[in-house]
């Protein structure tokens, strides 16, 4: 019976050091997998020598006086607005598509500077349309039939490319998501996380809270998060908060889509007219649509806000803040708007590019994009192109990762598979086979001390 016992406790033994074998190889191989550069297909499209780039560094090179903004069109070529011939048959040489229009940039410029120096009614908005060559004017429903007809005026007389229309619901800020922040003032989305090399932040809508405001997480508010830092608005609609624990801790190049799923976000970047874009908030979940326009300025209710991303994706209240992206790269964050996810709207979005420089943070990245040190720690993102030479009807939210927190309240499992566990996984391997030395060991000594018992006992 007793040796019966022991073979069992031998037979364990070895089950016990082979399966430490086979999860310590796969530990291994796993984070040597997410080490490796990602496939080309979980890769963020560059824009280098692509629609972004190619219609911007032409736009820039003929000049504002002989163009009119540029954009992807639906085949993912760039388009550039001319207003002659020559600088049409340039940008046919450079391989995008010319539009010859008849207004240049500089004069829709001056029609916004004219419409900015009228006087100011809350509820419109305005933004130069590329693709039509106008300047567009939109008017929520909370703006009254006198302003209306003053507004008119004031295009009638600015010139026949400034267009007047009617906007669904009203232009409001989203205040009340990638993940929910919550403080006094009311419920936020958790934008970008940033760093200024020193301490960790989130980045997100300015109209959220003033400077000092206290924010918390988690399902009843009851963990906090940290405290608003820096906060501008009106004019732009960007903040600080900084993280109670000066880190954003795991997970931080990731922003939440829903259902514990993630986008991995890989740098910044500006946005492109024409650019199919995704939405995430707390309230609507993720949503998607196309950037209709740049240097949009909206006249909320609370102050005028100028040089915003003006896109056909939905948002809610309570989405404010949230980040708006595109094959992982970082473009916005939510800023207002009109409509809401049953019946459609427009929605405005500050640019991340421009806040970063205002505050002085860079994006945080995952070490394997940004280049940090081993071991998963996140990084500064330098900035990165925002869409290919893809027909917007192609292009992804990004590549898939999961929404992660703190390490509290992680599996055992969870902790020992984790990508980054190569030390840990060495170490099982090499725990494993001691156990299977050790095991064969005490067996031979076990049966050496047998055999020795058992001819003591034949000798005599």
């Amino acid at each position: 019976m007793r040796h019966a016992r022991r073979r069992v406790v031998r037979r364990v033994t070895r089950l016990a050091a082979v399966g430490g074998l086979l999860l310590g190889g796969a530990m291994v191989t796993q984070a040597a997998m997410a080490s490796e550069t990602p496939p080309a297909a979980a890769r963020p499209l560059s824009t280098a020598g692509g629609a972004g780039d190619t219609g911007a560094a032409l736009v820039a090179r003929l000049g504002t006086a002989r163009t009119a903004g540029n954009w992807i069109g639906a085949d993912g070529r760039p388009v550039v607005a001319v207003t002659d011939g020559a600088a049409a048959r340039e940008v046919r040489r450079a391989g995008a598509e010319a539009k010859v229009v008849g207004h240049s940039m500089d004069e829709l410029k001056g029609a916004t500077r004219a419409l900015r120096s009228a006087p100011r009614v809350a509820g419109t908005a305005w933004l130069v349309d590329y693709r039509t060559n106008r300047v567009v004017v939109e008017a929520d429903r909370t703006v009254s039939a006198g302003d209306w007809s003053r507004m008119s005026h004031v295009a009638t007389r600015i010139g026949g490319f400034v267009h007047m229309e009617r906007a669904k619901g009203a232009f409001t800020t989203r205040l009340n998501g990638a993940q929910p922040i919550l403080s006094t003032g009311g419920r936020c989305s958790a934008g970008f996380n940033v760093t200024n090399g020193r301490s960790d932040f989130i980045l997100t809508a300015g109209h959220c809270g003033p400077a000092g405001s206290t924010w918390f997480a988690g399902t009843q508010g009851d963990r906090q998060l940290g405290n608003t830092v820096s906060s501008t608005f009106p004019g732009n609609d960007f903040s600080l908060v900084q993280y109670a624990s000066g880190k954003a801790g795991d997970g931080a190049d990731v922003v939440a889509i829903g259902g514990g799923k993630g986008v991995r976000i890989t740098g910044a970047a500006d946005a492109a007219v024409g650019q199919r874009v995704f939405r995430s908030g707390s309230t609507s979940g993720l949503h998607d649509g196309q950037v209709t326009g740049l240097n949009a300025t909206v006249n909320y209710p609370e102050g005028t806000v100028t040089g915003l991303i003006q896109t056909t994706v939905c948002a809610e209240p309570g989405d404010s803040g949230g980040p708006l992206f595109s094959e992982g790269i970082a473009l916005g964050v939510t800023s207002g708007g009109s409509g809401d996810c049953t019946t459609g709207g427009t929605t405005f979005f500050q640019p991340v590019t421009k806040a970063m420089a205002a505050l002085g943070v860079r994006l945080i990245v995952s070490a394997q994009n940004g280049g940090a040190a081993p071991g998963g720690s996140p990084s500064a993102a330098p900035s990165a192109p925002a869409q290919g030479a893809v027909a917007p009807s192609a292009a992804s939210p990004g590549s898939s990762a999961p929404v992660t927190g703190a390490s509290e309240g992680r599996t055992l499992l969870a902790q020992l598979t984790d990508t980054r566990n190569v030390g840990p996984g060495l170490l099982v391997i090499a725990g494993s086979l001691i156990a299977l030395v050790a095991t064969r060991y005490i067996r031979a000594e076990q049966d050496r001390k047998a055999y020795r018992r058992y001819y003591s006992a034949t000798w005599g």
